[in-house]
């Protein structure tokens, strides 16, 4: 009995600081996105999108980046349906850059350099299909960037254990408004002190020369 106790005591406080158990359900007023004429978007996945949003925001040149749903095949995703692990999309950010300011190929280092790779439907502490990494790319030459940087890493990092996904973008799917910004607007949110500042301030540590000014 003591076991079962103990087991069911962990399993609550995982889903305390899980990124599926926040329920919020208010919607916030948000100032539309204006792109420039040098804005293009990449696409990526890794884990909870509060802590991969939060980390490309603080790239310079990305303007923005928004937290949704990718690489499914059902149509309209939510939070909750997702959840299920049926629909096949993963968290994703859509992230808005200044293509004069940042290249595509740093910002695929960016998603490397922030989440592990190696680590098959998840990132802690969070497991399910909704959470797998995938890089996705819009043409040929964006493909062979993600394929070049698995290739290196596998060969001097990873020890060929990569699992990304290399995915043809199709659709993007904004994720509901109360997800937008998460990190910054709930500063004191459990899942936030726990996870998602450690990770963004990890990065932070490991790439300070791509960081914005005032991000340090």
């Amino acid at each position: 009995m003591k076991n079962i106790k103990s087991v069911f005591a962990l399993s609550v406080v995982i889903l305390l600081i899980s990124c599926m158990s926040f329920s919020k359900k208010e919607e916030i007023t948000k100032i539309p996105f204006v792109p420039s004429k040098d804005t293009k978007v990449a696409y990526f996945a890794s884990g909870c999108f509060w802590c991969v949003e939060a980390i490309f925001e603080s790239v310079r040149g990305v303007e923005e980046a928004i937290s949704g749903y990718a690489g499914g095949h059902t149509k309209n995703p939510t939070y909750q349906t997702i959840g299920t692990g049926r629909t096949g999309h993963s968290e994703t950010v859509a992230v808005y850059y200044n293509s004069k300011k940042v290249s595509f190929k740093t910002l695929v280092d960016v998603f490397y350099g922030s989440h592990d790779p190696t680590t098959v439907n998840g990132q802690h502490p969070d497991y399910g299909s909704q959470y797998r990494s995938i890089a996705f790319y819009s043409n040929d030459t964006e493909k062979k960037i993600i394929e070049n940087a698995i290739a290196k890493l596998n060969k001097e990092v990873y020890n060929g254990k990569i699992v990304t996904e290399v995915t043809k973008h199709t659709k993007f799917y904004e994720a509901e408004e109360y997800h937008q910004d998460f990190e910054r607007r709930n500063p004191n949110q459990g899942y936030v002190k726990a996870v998602s500042v450690p990770r963004l301030n990890k990065f932070k540590k490991k790439f300070p020369e791509l960081l914005k000014s005032g991000e340090h």
